[in-house]
């Protein structure tokens, strides 16, 4: 049995894709931000002595922008001809966390915020063609916390 979501808090255009984030979404989208703030605290508290903290943040980091690239397959994968530019994108915020994980933390907690920062200016011109433009307030804020915490982590390292 699949849960049963209620979506009268939400719009939905012609094709069924809501234009508006419901409120499930913006506190499911709040809670997403927990590994980041908690990960970039957690790399000043305890230190630099534990690469844990550090490690936990780039792969939550990276995770997310393979989720944010996966936006854009499931958008494609409902068009007639997939488009070639947007599967290509959807593969790169997974290659560029990937590379990032793999980076010493002072460099790839700079380039997980460059990503974040990147999908989000290619979600928006996006969401703006599809009409899903009232999404891109609550991405925005997600998008600041993340980036900013990665960056705090990063700073860590950089002042060292």
């Amino acid at each position: 049995m699949s849960p049963q979501f209620s979506s009268s808090d939400r719009a939905l255009d012609r094709s069924g894709l809501s234009t508006a984030p419901s409120s499930l979404a913006r506190a499911l989208g709040a809670a997403g931000l927990i590994p980041f703030i908690a990960g970039a605290a957690a790399v000043w508290l305890v230190g630099l002595q534990d690469p844990l903290p550090s490690a936990a943040l780039l792969a939550y980091a990276a995770l997310i922008a393979s989720f944010l690239g996966g936006i854009h397959w499931g958008l494609a994968m409902r068009e007639e001809a997939a488009d070639a530019v947007q599967l290509l994108w959807g593969v790169s915020p997974s290659l560029l966390g990937w590379l990032a994980v793999l980076l010493p933390p002072r460099w790839g907690l700079l380039l997980a915020p460059a990503t974040l920062i990147a999908c989000y200016a290619v979600d928006s011109t996006l969401y703006r063609r599809l009409g899903l433009s009232a999404w891109l307030g609550l991405r925005a804020g997600l998008t600041v916390v993340a980036s900013v915490s990665c960056l705090a982590g990063a700073l860590a390292w950089w002042l060292r």
